[in-house]
């Protein structure tokens, strides 16, 4: 087991996305041997990139709006919702509010054989 604050883990800016921030609080970089659990920060203004991927992702809104962009449109966030991801749908999130936008997202490790299988 592994006990230890967020605070502890070091904030990475996401380099081609200003005012994104992200920290790995439980991946494939160490202890985490099927799900990564990452902490996204979205300044006022800025977005994640526009991405689909081949493994499914849950994203949990923390604080601060935004909305979740989709193939089906863009989607209304705030905190306390919860957002499902499919296997590849193109997708991407925008903090529309004053504060920051803080969500957690749950990943399967794309390494890992079962991701690899789907």
């Amino acid at each position: 087991m592994i006990v230890r604050n967020y605070r502890e883990v070091r904030a990475a800016p996401i380099v081609e996305v200003p005012g994104v921030t992200v920290r790995w609080l439980v991946s494939e970089l160490g202890e985490g041997p099927g799900f990564a659990l990452r902490l996204y920060e979205v300044g006022p203004g800025a977005a994640t990139t526009d991405q689909s991927h081949y493994w499914e992702h849950e994203v949990f809104v923390l604080s601060g709006k935004g909305v979740a962009v989709g193939e089906d449109g863009e989607f209304p966030l705030s905190e306390g919702d919860v957002v499902y991801v499919p296997a590849k749908e193109s997708h991407s999130f925008a903090n529309t509010g004053d504060d920051v936008l803080r969500f957690l997202m749950v990943l399967p490790i794309p390494q890992h054989a079962s991701v690899l299988d789907k």
